[in-house]
């Protein structure tokens, strides 16, 4: 933890100035709190939605949507497939009510379910790692993050978004696109907070919020714009989970976990034209290439916790070393690690730091247990790799 902690810390001294000039630069157009919120779209491209709409299996309206045309979750018109999405910007719709109504989305898995292996096998190679369970993590409690998270964690932030049992809220993390280097508008989350798996389709009105709740304050709902939402808000405008989670997530049992990846590609809500890489001074690189568990050593995973004890209120991260955890044996391992994050810290990042002491996200908070001890997130591999590349092509 300790040795975490510094190489971390020489990492933020590197990146604070470089953060700091991104918010000094940033003006924040957007309402505060007390404005009366718009219900006005603000479509980026006129070209780009039509594509998403021709992609769709019916028509849409999209003034109707905007108009509350989205609350419609009738299943027969719930798009689900990947390509079928469509997500206009609806300003003043996330503003600090509704982002406090949020909850944290139920995923959790029973721990009777999980087998493990009674003399796990060591490996170097990480396609020996699947299939293998070990022996359950220790807890870890988490620990707040410093403030601000502008200077100590700008990347990371909360997703916000509406599902059928209402909003909902998340974590994601910026993350770099191999098509732009530099300019990323890239956010990595878990694919359970942008779809519903086996038991719907896409969410909506997802929107991303990095740096959230900036200093810590105790009532961020009722803090100036700029502190809760000090880059401001982005939407996403485009949104692709794996075909294995659309095709076996669960919110409970663990079912697509092993797939419970996402990316979102997003704009400023105030229509700023620089990028969401250059606005908060960073992306983290993914790793698709992690060496296996056995030489993973110690990992950071990072979220805004929102169930009992938390309040969604502030980011905390636990540092442990994982091990492996396997719900399919035919699907990449998964890590689990000693955590006790709860609901909300969903999509944060695994953090690890290269031999240059770069960090290198490597997967994401899945799913945990009831008693919230330990969290378990997917080995990222090629499907992984795929949506990412699927989404940085602007291929529709």
């Amino acid at each position: 933890m300790s040795s975490i902690r510094g190489r971390l810390g020489r990492r933020r001294t590197a990146l604070a100035a470089t953060a700091m000039a991104a918010a000094l630069a940033l003006t924040v157009s957007a309402c505060n709190g007390d404005d009366e919120p718009s219900t006005d779209a603000k479509p980026s491209d006129g070209g780009q939605m039509q594509d998403l709409l021709d992609n769709l299996p019916f028509d849409v309206d999209v003034e109707a949507w905007i108009n509350g045309g989205w609350e419609d979750w009738d299943t027969d018109k719930w798009m689900r497939d990947i390509g079928e999405f469509i997500n206009p910007i609806i300003e003043g719709l996330w503003d600090s009510d509704r982002m406090e109504e949020a909850q944290d989305p139920d995923q959790a898995i029973d721990e009777t379910e999980i087998e493990e292996d009674v003399n796990p096998p060591e490996s170097e190679d990480p396609q020996a790692d699947r299939g293998i369970t070990d022996v359950e993590p220790l807890p870890v409690d988490a620990q707040q993050v410093p403030f601000p998270y502008t200077d100590n964690a700008a990347p990371i932030g909360k997703v916000f978004f509406d599902t059928p049992e209402g909003s909902m809220v998340c974590s994601g993390t910026v993350v770099k696109d191999p098509a732009k280097p530099g300019q990323s508008n890239l956010v990595a989350t878990a694919g359970h907070c942008v779809h519903a798996g086996t038991e719907g389709g896409w969410f909506r009105n997802i929107a991303f919020v990095p740096a959230f709740n900036n200093n810590g304050a105790p009532d961020p709902y009722n803090a100036p714009f700029e502190e809760m939402a000090p880059y401001g808000i982005y939407w996403a405008n485009y949104v692709s989970t794996t075909q294995y989670w659309i095709d076996n997530g669960t919110a409970m049992g663990g079912g697509g976990a092993h797939g419970d990846f996402a990316i979102l590609e997003v704009e400023n809500e105030d229509g700023s034209s620089q990028s969401l890489e250059e606005t908060v001074g960073n992306a983290v690189e993914i790793d698709f290439d992690a060496p296996a568990v056995s030489g993973l050593g110690d990992v950071t995973l990072y979220g805004f916790p929102a169930a009992d004890p938390y309040d969604g209120n502030l980011m905390y991260n636990c540092s442990d070393t994982p091990s492996r955890l396997s719900l399919d044996s035919a699907m990449p391992g998964m890590y689990w690690a000693g955590c006790t994050m709860t609901g909300g810290s969903s999509g944060g990042p695994w953090i690890r730091w290269d031999a240059d002491n770069e960090p290198r996200l490597i997967s994401v908070n899945s799913i945990g247990p009831m008693e919230s001890t330990w969290l378990a997130g997917p080995r990222l591999e090629d499907d992984a790799q795929a949506v990412l590349d699927h989404v940085s092509s602007g291929q529709r």
